[in-house]
């Protein structure tokens, strides 16, 4: 049986990835990155963070945004 994954807050998806929070930030505002709004805050499991960033749409999203 596999644990259950842990849920990770801005700042630890941002640690997780490497980048910064405003990075985090504003992939959510554009719906990009995979998050679930809990109340007032986003939270994110890292398994469907980790596949988005497999597939290159974190690539894609880094590029839009330093155009």
């Amino acid at each position: 049986m596999n644990p259950v994954e842990k849920w990770l807050s801005v700042e630890e998806i941002a640690g997780h990835l490497k980048i910064s929070k405003e990075t985090v930030y504003r992939w959510l505002e554009k719906g990009r990155i995979p998050a679930h709004r809990v109340g007032k805050q986003w939270r994110f499991k890292p398994s469907e963070v980790d596949e988005w960033v497999k597939s290159g749409n974190a690539s894609e999203e880094r590029a839009q945004t330093h155009e």
